[in-house]
Formats: structure tokens, C-alpha cells, sequence
């Protein structure tokens, strides 16, 4: 099976880009959430990183988390790789960035999110369209009100619409937006260039534990209470259930609206 995490060093080794790179745009899936863990897991004890990098191959940076692993009985070990990813960011400490083309959606703008940086190209589409399938978003129900406030966060978890480059921009949810892919990914070289080559990797990794010192305590905490949340309550509901069966079977969902 063909890899779907793809490596490369930049600046000599001082930063490490990941491209997702899956039929059907990037899903992240379990076969890509493994290869992701163990690309970072080799990154503990880095004395010489910088920065982590995520992007996607082709038109998209991902559509997000596989729905067919959503399913009742997928859904506790989906989950728990999932998070695992988001624990050992926090505890690397090492910057990161997303850089983002296309759509960015579900599990995959989670991802954007725990990113320290996240760059966007015009044809970025940024969304949490979990909702629409009858479930929530963990990662993001935690995140997003830090990084944006509760109002604008209300409005992407509980809508499920995808927000423009434009609009990522004015809610400061983006650090620099560009015109197209190849001038993203240029622009973010000399960014970092800039920005993160010039400092030493180890009083790097300080600053961005000091700075996410209030976040990532609360991430850790609140994602596992809302991992058993969407795992022993919102999994036991019809409503979700029957929301991920219709995605899969192609069908509009018939709601009930029972707890």
C-alpha cells in the first residue's frame, strides 16, 4: 500500500512537511492517522526541528475524518487515534502550521486548528460540517472558542457552513492568506524564513508550551470528557446514528429528534 503521510525535510532538516496524500481527497482515515503518529512519535527527543508542516496533495488539503469509521462501533477507537494526535502535538511543543488549498473540513480543520500557524490559499474552504451528519466535532467544540470566541465558533459548529478565505482572515483565524497554492507554498519559506529559522529550536519548543500552557491543559481535558460525551451519549441517540447511515447510504436522513 502506497504511503498517505509523505515526508520531507526543509532548511536542512530544521523543518518537517507532512502532505496527507489519499485517494479521494486526503481522508484521514485510520491507515493515515497511524502513519501521521508514527511521523510525529519520531519527532520526540528533536533537537534540531523547528516547525511541523501539514498540507495536503492535490486540490484539497482533506475532507476530513473517515465517515464510515464514525460508525457506533468504530467510532471509541477512531476517537481515541484521533486524539492521540492533538496529545502529542501539545507535548512535542515544536510549531506548527497547516497550509491549506481547497477544502479543509472536519477532522482536517481540527487539525488546521491545533496548528500554532495556519496559512490559506483562494480556494481554501474551511468548515466543521459534523452537524449535517447528526454528530459534533470534539477537537474543534474545544478549540475554536479559544481561537475565535464562542459566538464565531457557535456559528461554524452549529451551522455547518464553510467559511471563505476572506471572511478566515477577518476572524484571525488564518495568519496570511495567498493568492494561489505555489505562491502559499513560496510565501510560507520565506515566512518561516523569516520568522522561525532565525531561533533556536529548543527555546522554540519553551515558548510554544508557555503560550499554549492554558490551552493544551484544557484541550487535554475537556477533549477526553467530550470523547466519552460523544462516545456513551451522542453514539447512544438515533439521530446520530441515522445521520452517518444516510451519509453512507447516500440518502437524506429522517430525523427523530429523541436523546
Amino acid at each position: 500500500m502506497e504511503n498517505r503521510i509523505i515526508s520531507i525535510e526543509l532548511f536542512d532538516g530544521q523543518i518537517i512537511r507532512f502532505t496527507l496524500k489519499a485517494p479521494k481527497a486526503n481522508v484521514l482515515d485510520s491507515v493515515m492517522m497511524e502513519e501521521l503518529q508514527t511521523h510525529l512519535n519520531a519527532l520526540a527527543g528533536s533537537t534540531h526541528v523547528k516547525m511541523i508542516q501539514f498540507i495536503g496533495a492535490g486540490d484539497h488539503f482533506s475532507f476530513g475524518a473517515s465517515v464510515a469509521e464514525h460508525t457506533k462501533e468504530n467510532a471509541p477507537q477512531m476517537l481515541k487515534q484521533f486524539h492521540q494526535l492533538f496529545y502529542t502535538l501539545a507535548d512535542l511543543g515544536i510549531p506548527s502550521a497547516a497550509l491549506i488549498s481547497g477544502q479543509c473540513l472536519g477532522g482536517a480543520l481540527e487539525l488546521a486548528l491545533a496548528c500554532n500557524f495556519m496559512f490559506i490559499d483562494g480556494t481554501a474552504r474551511l468548515g466543521q460540517p459534523e452537524i449535517n451528519l447528526g454528530v459534533f466535532a470534539p477537537p474543534a467544540s474545544v478549540i475554536l472558542p479559544l481561537k475565535v470566541g464562542q459566538a464565531r465558533a457557535d456559528d461554524l459548529l452549529l451551522t455547518g457552513r464553510s467559511l471563505k478565505p476572506e471572511e478566515a482572515l477577518n476572524w484571525g483565524l488564518v495568519t496570511h492568506a495567498y493568492s494561489d497554492r505555489q505562491d502559499m507554498v513560496n510565501g510560507v519559506d520565506q515566512w518561516c524564513k523569516k520568522n522561525i529559522i532565525t531561533k533556536s529550536a529548543s527555546s522554540l519548543r519553551f515558548a510554544v508550551k508557555a503560550a499554549r500552557w492554558k490551552f493544551n491543559r484544557r484541550l487535554k481535558k475537556q477533549l477526553h470528557q467530550l470523547e466519552e460525551f460523544y462516545i456513551h451519549e451522542l453514539m447512544e441517540s438515533h439521530d446520530a446514528n441515522e445521520g452517518i447511515e444516510a451519509f453512507l447510504q447516500r440518502r437524506d436522513p429522517i430525523w427523530e429528534g429523541k436523546e
